[in-house]
């Protein structure tokens, strides 16, 4: 399933940024932004890549324990893909991803408290397949990138946002709150595009920060619907 996403103007300066911590050049962010000492429990951040968008939801309690759920939604082709990852402390402790589409594929791996593997299953169309060991390590570094990712955009204070578009250019968040996003002319003549060929108010799903605010994605699906909530995530 593709996401009707909106990856256009591309050297803005958020999707500038959004790109460089996703490369991993958020370090230089993590250090602009060593003053902030205290971040919410629950996060909500992304970015654009260059395969399609990224949202992160994250939470951190109080017992070390962090866990993120990541949506990858493609530009054009492609499936969408969930990864729930969690640690305890450092250590990785669980990956979970899903592969929606025709031939939709499950992988779940756990790891004991010293970070050695206890579990390990692929299922593709409802067939069990064992990952081999080189797999496993792939899947290992790339829950320590995105988590990573995750801690430069937060220090930076990448904030994720999605709602209910409506007729007057506003927006009703899946908090519940009517808010008016400072949208370019550009992102919202996208957005009124898609809305004309649509019966239903579409969703939107933006990221704001201090350089600015940039629109991620437009959908008819309401996103509102499966966004983890913080009291059950």
């Amino acid at each position: 399933m593709a996401a009707k996403g909106f990856n256009e103007g591309a050297t803005s300066p958020l999707l500038f940024t959004c790109r460089a911590l996703a490369l991993g050049a958020g370090l230089l962010l993590l250090t602009a932004c060593s003053h902030q000492t205290t971040l919410p429990p629950f996060t909500a951040s992304g970015y654009a890549a260059d395969q399609g968008a990224v949202r992160i939801w994250r939470k951190d309690d109080g017992d070390d324990a962090v866990r993120m759920l990541v949506v990858l939604s493609p530009w054009r082709t492609g499936n969408t893909t969930t990864s729930e990852y969690r640690w305890q402390g450092e250590t990785l402790t669980l990956i979970e991803t899903t592969v929606y589409g025709k031939s939709p594929e499950h992988v779940k791996v756990r790891f004991d408290d010293s970070g050695e593997l206890s579990y390990m299953q692929r299922e593709v169309n409802n067939q069990k397949q064992q990952l081999s060991d080189d797999t496993i390590a792939l899947y290992r570094y790339q829950a320590q990138q995105m988590r990573s990712t995750s801690d430069a955009l937060r220090a930076g204070k990448v904030v994720l946002r999605q709602g209910r578009w409506h007729a007057n250019r506003t927006v009703t968040t899946c908090e519940g709150e009517t808010i008016k996003p400072a949208f370019d002319e550009r992102a919202i003549s996208h957005i009124e595009r898609r809305q004309a060929h649509s019966s239903l108010e579409v969703s939107v799903a933006w990221l704001e920060a201090e350089e600015g605010t940039q629109l991620l994605l437009v959908a008819n699906q309401d996103y509102c619907h499966w966004q983890p909530k913080a009291d059950a995530f």
